[in-house]
């Protein structure tokens, strides 16, 4: 039996000052003024269509989390996010310790932004700043420089939130371990609740992919983690996912919901959604990619819907689970795909054996082996879902 999981919501602002050379997300340079208006109409518009849909006003699920996401939501004003968030509580009830994420670019924050979000409900901003140094972010395409970086880190410590986060890169263009190291340094300076830190990779459709720079080999890469992870522990933060790091119980909870299988709806150009229902279904759906047919009235909001067939399940439960370094509950296997424990227990038991799961009884746990041959451990649950 499936049991509907906590519900998120994912928000999708498209648009960026420019295009960076390494990003793969739907983002699109500005040429013009941003809609706002008729983009937050067309957001509420979108989420009441998936509400009618999906009958979700009668599933008496909370939102547990809010992510608006881009693209730079920062180029949307205030009172606009404002009335976007006001719509989303007027049709879906709030958790009492609901977390509302915006995305910002040091680039488009000036003084009293922070403030002004928050006081429209945002309560937790991730910060894009990816390197301290400007010659570094003049690679990556970024339109700040290092000192916007820490004036952007120093008026989100000031605003009142209850956290926010800082995006950092390493392994950048013809990037030093040292380089590597000053940039966490001053990260764990400026003293974020939370860290996202993670190692750039070159995407297929990128400006990088088609002119690939000259990156740091393995050697590097190996020392940068090494000994930046130790920086990171001896600072008070605990890493809890494969790139996130946190101070205690400060976690990105909307991450969470997705690494562990949960639930999000996903409005805005090309957002993504998983909807889990009653009968044992899961939806994955996608929204209209570009912003011209998604704001053309005479077009739907939903591109594509799919089934999450059962043979399918077990693969994504542990894609996602197995990015979390905590144990994973027996229970959140058979709550969140519907399915018995018997249609993995050759995986599991091959994965027993071979050291990249540990038995804890209740739960299992990836170990520090399993996490060294990830690939391998996640091939195994491919297509299991059929043994039911």
């Amino acid at each position: 039996m499936l049991v509907p999981p906590p519900l998120s919501l994912y928000i999708h602002i498209p648009w960026c000052v420019q295009k960076c050379p390494y990003c793969d997300f739907n983002s699109h340079a500005l040429k013009a003024e941003i809609p706002e208006l008729d983009y937050i109409d067309a957001l509420i518009e979108d989420l009441d269509t998936d509400l009618a849909a999906y009958n979700l006003q009668q599933d008496n699920r909370k939102l547990h989390s809010i992510f608006i996401g881009g693209g730079t939501p920062s180029l949307i004003s205030a009172p606009e996010i404002g009335r976007l968030l006001e719509a989303v509580s007027q049709r879906i009830p709030f958790s009492d310790d609901i977390e509302i994420t915006m995305e910002a670019n040091p680039g488009t924050v000036e003084a009293g932004r922070f403030t002004a979000y928050r006081e429209v409900g945002v309560n937790r901003i991730s910060i894009g700043i990816q390197s301290f140094q400007d010659e570094k972010l003049k690679r990556l395409g970024r339109i700040h420089g290092s000192q916007e970086a820490i004036k952007a880190a120093q008026l989100a410590t000031e605003a009142g939130l209850n956290s926010f986060n800082i995006d950092l890169m390493h392994g950048l263009p013809d990037q030093s371990v040292a380089d590597a190291l000053s940039d966490l340094k001053q990260a764990i300076a400026l003293n974020p609740p939370h860290l996202s830190w993670y190692q750039l990779t070159i995407e297929p459709n990128t400006l990088f992919y088609s002119k690939p720079p000259v990156l740091p080999d393995d050697d590097d890469l190996w020392d940068i983690f090494e000994q930046g992870h130790q920086l990171l522990a001896e600072a008070g933060y605990v890493q809890y996912e494969i790139s996130g790091y946190s101070k205690p119980g400060l976690q990105c909870r909307h991450n969470l919901n997705y690494w562990r299988f949960g639930d999000y709806l996903g409005i805005g150009c090309g957002a993504h959604g998983k909807i889990s229902f009653a009968d044992g279904t899961i939806t994955r759906t996608v929204k209209v990619k570009h912003p011209r047919g998604y704001l053309n009235p005479a077009k739907p909001y939903l591109d594509q819907a799919t089934s999450v067939a059962a043979s399918e399940r077990p693969f994504e439960f542990f894609m996602n689970r197995f990015r979390l370094l905590e144990s994973c509950p027996k229970q959140d296997y058979i709550d969140r795909t519907g399915l018995p424990v018997s249609t993995i227990e050759q995986p599991i038991e091959w994965a027993l054996g071979k050291g990249y799961l540990e038995d804890l009884g209740t739960e299992w746990q990836i170990t520090e082996h399993g996490k060294l041959f990830l690939n391998d451990l996640l091939a195994a649950f491919v297509d299991e879902g059929d043994q039911q």
